[in-house]
């Protein structure tokens, strides 16, 4: 088991994002993380963007468990969470934050879920890691690293209190 250190990774993705947020000329940007790790990874960030007095909006949470395209294979996800949106989206520039982009169907179905909501302006992706293993074409606009992992291999955020990522293997199936 390898541990990755988030602090760095929020440390350089909070910069990238002021600078896009200036280069894009948002003003009041909605904060909207991805249950369950994107939701832990916003709420960061949004605290430093409110104290810079960049954001007065509430912090938004997005589930997305009704919009994965594997919803009718796998069924409902046991650990269903409740989407908060503080306001309507309909218009606002919007930053969605995931804790890892891997094939981009959750960002896929995240925008699938948003656009229920309202029409956004504008929606900036942001998240920790990208494993770039994608399957879709979504790309994040921000990102803390680049990491590519082994087939047997996994990425698992735990949180929320002590962010810590660590990529663990995966156990050898018997025979």
């Amino acid at each position: 088991m390898t541990e990755i250190q988030v602090e760095p990774l929020l440390e350089q993705i909070y910069p990238a994002l002021l600078e896009h947020i200036k280069k894009k000329s948002i003003k009041e940007p909605l904060v909207i993380g991805i249950h369950t790790g994107g939701a832990w990874i916003a709420k960061r960030l949004y605290e430093r963007l409110t104290a810079d007095g960049l954001s007065h909006e509430q912090l938004g949470t997005l589930d997305i468990s009704f919009y994965r395209d594997d919803f009718s294979r796998a069924g409902l996800n046991p650990k269903v969470k409740t989407t908060s949106l503080p306001v309507a989206t309909e218009g606002r520039d919007i930053i969605l934050v995931d804790d890892v982009i891997m094939s981009g169907r959750t960002c896929r179905a995240a925008l699938n879920a948003l656009f229920e909501y309202g029409r956004p302006a504008s929606v900036t992706l942001v998240a920790l890691l990208d494993l770039t293993a994608r399957e879709l074409p979504i790309q994040a606009d921000i990102i803390g690293r680049h990491l590519e992992l082994k087939p047997s291999e996994r990425i698992k955020l735990s949180g929320p209190e002590n962010l810590r990522l660590e990529v663990r293997s995966l156990a050898p199936k018997n025979s």
